[in-house]
């Protein structure tokens, strides 16, 4: 399959190691709108063209699927200008700025019979369905609460840091946290209380949200772009609890018991660095004519989109670009 990326900074080098090694995927083109970047990239990575600006890209007929790696500001234009142009879609996370936005392409895509599917890694790697088979198997009883955190030193980014570019520790790391919880408890929420240290910016540099769910789970979930967390997830039941380390990228399953005593550990499958899952996903999809795939339904999408949105409105942070 034809693959192209869009947008070839920091995070499309990760997606390009993994997509070298899928012998499905044939490393075709690179837009960037400085060509001599999409140039640089295209020979880093063997693809084999590169354009200075992403319509020219898109205009080539021979592409199939477009990866997006713009900011969280760009992924509404820059996705719907791919399907307008006929192009299977793997959009980067945060999928867009708003629901709103994810609607309109959510619509756009199934108008077309296209692909789009939200790069939220965690979502197709295996260690979700360890998880879950824990859980479901009864390793810590029933489950009650959970608690996730992620949080890193991230000021020197300026996508992070400005409100133009849909900045804040939201849409980059507290995704994370927030799909923990939304991929642990399935019940709907009942009750958000939340709050936020925001940047002179305007965009938050730190949040806490605690989600209630209708069956009385609760979820206390923290995120930060200004210091560094423990990045684990843990998940609370009445016979003891589940301990998940990396939440953005898990490494081990650790389970213990009352007592606190570890009673098994599980490490996950070894990687190429975890993007390969989500491309893999996606050309699976394709092949079977579906415009999303399995692991993250468009659903799940709208449903993220909306809690960061009622979210983001108890703290009346609001983008420029809405």
């Amino acid at each position: 399959m034809k693959f192209a990326i869009l947008a070839p900074g920091h995070i499309a080098q990760s997606m390009a190691k993994a997509v070298s090694s899928i012998e499905k995927v044939e490393r075709y083109a690179v837009a960037s709108r400085d060509y001599a970047r999409a140039k640089e990239f295209a020979g880093q990575w063997g693809f084999e063209h590169a354009y200075g600006s992403y319509e020219e890209m898109l205009k080539d007929p021979a592409i199939e699927l477009v990866y997006v790696a713009s900011p969280h500001s760009h992924h509404y234009q820059h996705a719907k200008m791919c399907l307008e142009y006929g192009k299977h879609v793997l959009l980067e996370k945060a999928f867009t700025v708003n629901a709103a936005q994810a609607e309109e392409l959510i619509r756009l895509s199934q108008e077309r019979g296209l692909l789009l599917a939200e790069a939220m890694w965690t979502r197709y790697m295996p260690s979700r369905k360890m998880i879950d088979d824990l859980i479901e198997g009864g390793a810590v009883g029933e489950v009650t609460s959970l608690t996730a955190n992620l949080g890193f030193p991230m000021l020197h980014k300026e996508r992070l840091r400005e409100p133009a570019l849909a900045g804040g520790a939201l849409l980059d790391v507290g995704i994370y946290p927030i799909t923990f919880a939304l991929t642990v408890f399935h019940g709907e929420v009942s009750k958000i209380d939340t709050t936020a240290v925001l940047s002179p910016e305007g965009v938050d540099w730190m949040d806490s949200i605690s989600l209630t769910f209708e069956d009385g789970k609760l979820a206390v979930l923290n995120s930060s772009m200004i210091g560094h967390m423990d990045c684990k997830g843990i998940v609370h039941g009445s016979e003891g609890y589940l301990e998940v380390l990396g939440i953005n990228n898990c490494t081990e399953i650790r389970v213990f018991n009352g007592k606190h005593e570890m009673t098994a550990a599980y490490k996950v499958p070894e990687q190429i660095n975890g993007y390969e899952y989500e491309a893999l996903s996606c050309i699976r999809a394709i092949e079977e004519g579906r415009t999303e795939c399995e692991e993250m339904p468009h659903k799940e999408t709208l449903r993220v989109m909306r809690l960061m949105d009622t979210i983001r409105a108890k703290w009346g942070m609001k983008f420029p670009c809405e």
